[in-house]
């Protein structure tokens, strides 16, 4: 069942079609008919109606588009039967009087499909085999965007164009002086030519950017510069984007030169402000050009599709460290054995992969720590205590691939939950869903709706004091200045080129910058909110880290939320929905020996708040020390340091690959070595 915004989007939709089609027939009688003032008003009204929904509502004209009645279709037809109209209003059926209005009105549709055709090749010519963040590609000869009304929005240009047109038929309608006609088609026609002249400069050489050869010739030259020595390989959909976020962090604080390579061009803004090189290479073809270059160790947050692409480079060592680490089979799976080397947090990381007898052999395992987990803060035993509200955080993961109904409470315990932690009034709750919530199984989206309307709902029965302006104020301030140091000030028009030219090279300091900005940010955006008031957290800011330092209490599923949260020492629950034993669930995930488990009905809720407020009730707090460091390894040496003497380690191996590769190519005599290199050759 579609929920109620879809269902109204849908109405208005439906509503805008009938109203098109009402029009369009509105304006066929009155132009046989002939009724001039209806010809007048369906018309305009036509058009108007035509450039709102270009504006608004762009999947109802791709629906449109999709049953061939496409924007160049409607406007043929909307000057057809206006012209008709004329030619019984006022040509008494003759085309003589209106053959000059006819010729220009056939001109500027011709002028149309040459705009479109040189935007093809404009966009063509513009489209580089790869993109670059935080790197000086002055040598591509980049240039900024044509504007994108001429370049990329085909029906917004026609029916803009088409205005002065329209209204000068309208005119020459309603008087029956030609003049008006032919000084609004002759304005179009003017405006058409224009716009198609201005946008062939941008195949004239001053414009032009470098085609594919010199691109590539450029990619080798800077990797052959800048020698990487360790990067992070990232390929994904459009939610997926927050798995490589979380290292990019670390991977700055290595030594070396890091560089991050991505393999979607939409990905390119969705990492975050970073001041690593950016390298998003989205044809195989392309990719080899890392092979040959210094590149030692890649390191592999997320499994993909086009994971095995990069993994056919020998030259290169691969180490898997995860976006998380939980007891799901996620975490754990056969697609480990391709990696060279698999990184995990600690000690029960590495007997999971024993006990799951994969294939990934415990020498190839390798215990770095999580040193993305810095931000988070230890709590004091008891901090909960005496306070008016306790922050409880629901963060539950999302349903998952396999359809197992214990991945997600949502489905089965999320509104229990929920409704459990609103009927105490000295509970302040921060829900923040997956953002991948809803993507498989349309129960949990459905879960989620009815759950952030239950909040709302709660919000509306409560009072209490309010932050004042000042607060508010801050948090704009706070606002633009964060925004200002990690979103470029990209015009509409901007493309991908464009984005390459601003996003060059990184000021100094940036990245110091922005941890300081987010931090105040933060700050500024809790101090903003009620102390008393529930909180819907969906947005990428503030983050979950952020969320854990303000919460006393977390309430997630079986996931890497669960293990990220230990290193605060705070009470958590897991939910418990898959229909196992409280025993066999705590025997088979290991992460949730230390945490109150909640049945579906969650009754365990009122209990598990009253060990929040008093310390002497909380009886696991010993549980989750020992837990956080069986989970996460020992804070000494720091985790980062552990991390970095690990690439160190990859990238050593790949060296002493190197080093045997060329000892026994030296050993290998000329004519044998030749014969090997013919074999294998395509049908060698």
């Amino acid at each position: 069942m579609p929920s109620a915004g879809t269902a109204t989007r849908r109405a208005v939709q439906l509503a805008a079609l009938l109203t098109m089609l009402a029009l369009s027939t509105a304006q066929l009688a009155a132009a046989l008919a002939p009724h001039c003032a209806l010809l007048i008003c369906a018309t305009a009204a036509s058009l108007a109606l035509d450039v709102y929904l270009q504006h608004r509502d762009p999947g109802l004209i791709a629906v449109l588009g999709k049953i061939r009645f496409d924007v160049m279709v409607r406007q043929l037809l909307r000057d057809i039967l206006l012209l008709i109209g004329l030619l019984r209003l006022h040509g008494n059926g003759s085309l003589r009087d209106y053959a000059p209005v006819f010729l220009a009105l056939a001109l500027c549709y011709a002028t149309h499909l040459a705009c479109q055709t040189l935007a093809i090749l404009v966009r063509r010519s513009r489209t580089l085999p790869f993109l670059t963040r935080n790197i000086d590609a002055s040598g591509l000869g980049l240039s900024p965007a044509p504007p994108r009304l001429l370049a990329r929005q085909h029906g917004r240009r026609l029916l803009r164009f088409a205005v002065p047109a329209t209204a000068g038929l309208l005119a020459t309608a309603g008087t029956g002086e030609g003049r008006w006609a032919l000084a609004g088609v002759g304005l179009a026609l003017a405006l058409g030519a224009a716009g198609t002249a201005y946008l062939a400069t941008w195949l004239l050489p001053g414009k032009r950017i470098a085609g594919e050869r010199q691109a590539l010739e450029w990619l080798d030259g800077w990797l052959a510069e800048y020698r990487p020595t360790v990067g992070m390989y990232f390929s994904g959909g459009t939610t997926s984007a927050y798995q490589a976020n979380m290292w990019l962090s670390t991977l700055g604080a290595l030594g070396g030169n890091p560089i991050v390579v991505l393999r979607e061009r939409f990905m390119m803004q969705k990492i975050e402000a970073t001041d690593l090189p950016v390298v998003c290479i989205p044809k195989v073809v392309h990719l080899m050009a890392l092979e040959k270059s210094s590149l030692k160790a890649m390191l592999h947050p997320a499994n993909s599709g086009k994971t095995s692409q990069v993994l056919r480079m020998p030259s290169i060592k691969h180490a898997f460290i995860n976006h998380g680490e939980s007891d799901k089979l996620s975490s754990c799976n056969p697609y480990a054995k391709a990696y060279d080397e698999v990184w995990v947090a600690g000690p029960a990381a590495r007997e999971r992969y024993r006990l799951a007898d994969i294939g990934v052999e415990d020498k190839d395992v390798v215990e770095v720590g999580r040193p993305q987990l810095a931000p988070i803060r230890t709590a004091a035993p008891g901090a909960a205590a005496g306070k008016p509200y306790v922050t409880v955080l629901y963060a539950p993961t999302w349903e998952g691939w396999d359809g197992n109904p214990g991945n997600t409470s949502l489905v089965l315990a999320g509104e229990n939950i929920v409704r459990e932690l609103l009927a105490d009034p000295g509970v302040r709750l921060l829900y923040k869903p997956h953002p991948m919530t809803g993507s498989v199984d349309g129960r949990a989206a459905r879960a989620d709706a009815r759950i952030q309307a239950m909040i709302r709902a709660a919000n509306a029965e409560r009072s209490g004091p309010r932050p004042g302006p000042a607060a508010a104020a801050e948090l704009a301030r706070r606002t633009a200045e964060l925004d200002r140091l990690t979103t470029a000030a990209f015009r509409e028009s901007a493309d991908e080129v464009e984005r390459m030219l601003l996003q060059s090279t990184p000021p100094p300091g940036r990245a110091e910058a922005v941890e300081a900005a987010t931090a105040a940010w933060e700050e500024a955006f809790w101090a903003s909110l009620p102390e008393w008031e529930h909180q819907v957290v969906t947005d990428v800011r503030p983050a979950l880290f952020s969320c854990f330092n303000r919460s006393d209490l977390l309430i997630s599923d079986v996931s890497s939320v669960v293990s990220d949260f230990l290193v605060s020492e705070k009470p958590y629950a897991v939910a418990n929905t898959g229909g196992m034993g409280e025993e066999e669930f705590r025997a088979n995930y290991p992460t949730v020996s230390a945490a109150t488990i909640l049945t579906p009905d969650a009754r365990g809720v009122a209990q598990l708040l009253a060990a929040v407020r008093d310390p002497a009730l909380d009886t696991l707090a010993r549980a989750r020390q020992e837990l956080k460091v069986q989970l996460l390894g020992p804070a000494d040496p720091p985790s980062l340091v552990r991390f970095d003497a690990a690439v160190t380690a990859l990238a050593a191996k790949a060296d002493e690959r190197r080093v045997r590769m060329e000892a026994r190519a030296s050993e290998i005599p000329a004519p044998r070595l030749a014969s090997a290199a013919g074999a294998s050759q395509p049908g060698g």
